[in-house]
């Protein structure tokens, strides 16, 4: 088990000044445009944030969860794509629970973390 923690580790870090490492930036800025549209959306609408009414809005739950998942899927499976990609021309092998970590790191954590915050803020300037 070891062994495939420090392997997973060690592939991750060599991610980051690799061949495609230009995808480490630009995956992000695209889920974060995404977050940002979404968050205007939302204060228009005038919505709760997002990421914290997931938590709290049990009625609206499911819906907030399909807009999101809407959103972001494109960016998510083109994360996946990219690093498969990745996998092949680097490792000679594609390591699914590696590209799926990838993928939520690149693209769902920076659009959670964003669409909230961008509704606080249009709501400020729109109010």
């Amino acid at each position: 088990m070891e062994e495939i923690l420090y392997r997973i580790l060690e592939n991750l870090s060599d991610r980051v000044s690799g061949p495609m490492k230009f995808r480490i930036l630009l995956q992000p800025m695209m889920a974060i445009f995404f977050a940002m549209r979404s968050g205007l959306q939302d204060a228009k609408q005038n919505r709760p944030p997002y990421f914290w009414a997931i938590f709290t809005d049990s009625d609206n739950r499911r819906e907030m969860l399909r807009d999101g998942l809407k959103e972001i899927s494109k960016v998510f499976v083109f994360a996946i794509v990219l690093d498969a990609v990745y996998q092949v021309i680097v490792l000679r092998w594609v390591y699914p629970g590696e590209a799926l970590l990838v993928a939520v790191v690149l693209a769902i954590v920076p659009y959670l973390v964003i669409r909230g915050p961008m509704n606080r803020i249009a709501r400020r300037i729109l109010a």
